[in-house]
């Protein structure tokens, strides 16, 4: 069974689409646990992380590395698991989404994606997100995390008022706060009172475990 699962993270290290698949299918077909495949994945992605960060590989092939264990996993091995009634341990939820005015999403897309891979549950409001439904995100969901992404300078001040706003609600201390996009620092994130910043998908995995003193 190891030849298998080494297999499935060659494939997915190598970013070998159907190769992966195929893996992940004969390892189904040998009764693999489907647990024990998503620990597989979840250890083989942050091999992908590591690559990253020292510059072995680049941005496309974290995103497909990222959308190929997403779809592994919601498509074939969650399934299975709601049958047998196992739920999926999460590390925690998150609430992501673009804020009011920017339609760009495919950091936050990245994010949503690498933040899943590593096992939290995620909720993607998607792009240009008003303050009113991140608030309302919060109240119908209580994640432990809220993810704030902007890519505009322009719409950064929409960070900062939905941290007005979550005091405003008295839901402030209810949630972690993580924003990030091109043109956050982590000076910004201090300004506005959030509770984390992530230059990238990586780091932003790296301080939502961190924030909820999640061992590495």
């Amino acid at each position: 069974m190891a030849s298998l699962i080494d297999e499935l993270r060659f494939a997915l290290l190598s970013f070998e689409e159907e190769r992966f698949f195929e893996a992940i299918k004969r390892l189904l077909e040998k009764k693999v646990s489907p647990l024990e495949i998503i620990n597989a994945l979840t250890k083989a992605l942050e091999e992908v992380g590591r690559r990253f960060e020292e510059g072995e590989i680049f941005l496309v092939h974290l995103v497909m590395a990222g959308e190929m264990v997403k779809k592994a996993v919601s498509e074939y091995l969650e399934p299975l698991l709601k049958e047998a009634r196992t739920e999926r341990k999460t590390l925690g939820r998150v609430v992501i989404g673009t804020v009011a005015g920017d339609i760009h999403d495919i950091g936050k897309n990245i994010v949503a994606a690498m933040l899943f891979s590593a096992g939290f549950e995620v909720i993607d409001l998607g792009k240009d997100v008003p303050v009113e439904e991140f608030i309302r995100a919060v109240r119908e969901y209580n994640p432990d995390i809220l993810g704030l992404s902007a890519l505009l300078s322009t719409t950064l001040p929409v960070q900062k008022e939905i941290i007005e706003a979550l005091k405003k609600n008295g839901l402030r201390d209810r949630v972690k706060v993580i924003v990030g996009g091109a043109p956050v620092t982590a000076e910004w994130a201090e300004q506005i009172g959030a509770d984390g910043y992530g230059e990238d998908a990586v780091e932003a995995v790296k301080v939502a475990k961190r924030l909820l003193r999640v061992e590495e």
